[in-house]
């Protein structure tokens, strides 16, 4: 019996069922196929230049810097630059994501782009959001061969490519555009949701960053 079985059976015997009934089956097929909306704040109400905005406003609250860019094009030159003002390598590691692949990154010759995901040696990562959450400032990046999650994490700076388009209002809009895009049984195995740079104030509550993860969350949006 799978560590799974045996706790679903824990589950099932406190509450004197035993997963087979009829009606709590309906219930459960029913609230898969038609997910009501949870609690949604106000303050993500907004058109899309003003959930641009709040976005910025609340990921910057968090520590994580954010800059805009007018086209794709000018993400390779926005991250040679950030790199310099920071004075990071001029190295960083990306997945396979198409739209990553399909930079001019022959604009900045002096760049170096590695692939794969990262096994912990990256001073530098670049992933793609597949959306923001202007309410929270949170990017969900999904994983896979085109956004290793190893690059969500490892790498002390993390460096995220947002389209300005795909920043949602609230989470649950996010939610619901994830199981359209790819449909019921689909889902990627993980789901990240980011809200700036890794902090910890476990210690004395004093504020870190870098305790778990990046110590710089750098958001470029692009649009």
């Amino acid at each position: 019996m799978s560590g799974r079985e045996i706790v679903l059976r824990k589950v099932r015997h406190a509450l004197g069922v035993t997963g087979e009934e009829a009606a709590r089956r309906s219930a459960v097929a029913e609230r898969l196929n038609k997910p009501e909306p949870n609690v949604i704040p106000e303050r993500g109400k907004r058109d899309r230049e003003g959930r641009v905005a709040l976005f910025r406003e609340m990921a910057e609250a968090v520590s994580a810097t954010v800059e805009s860019v007018a086209a794709p094009d000018d993400v390779p030159t926005a991250i040679a630059r950030y790199l310099r003002e920071q004075n990071l390598p001029a190295a960083f590691r990306a997945g396979a994501d198409p739209a990553i692949s399909a930079l001019p990154w022959d604009r900045e010759p002096n760049l170096t782009r590695l692939s794969g995901a990262s096994d912990g040696r990256d001073a530098v990562g670049l992933s793609r959001a597949i959306a923001g959450v202007a309410e929270s400032g949170t990017l969900v990046l999904v994983s896979g061969p085109d956004n290793p999650t190893t690059i969500n994490f490892l790498p002390d700076a993390h460096i995220v490519m947002l389209s300005a388009d795909d920043i949602a209002g609230d989470y649950e809009t996010v939610w619901r555009r994830l199981r359209e895009r790819f449909g019921a049984g689909q889902a990627p195995r993980t789901v990240n949701l980011v809200t700036g740079p890794s902090r910890s104030a476990d210690i004395e509550q004093t504020l870190i960053l870098g305790a778990h993860g990046p110590r710089a969350l750098h958001i470029i949006v692009v649009g």
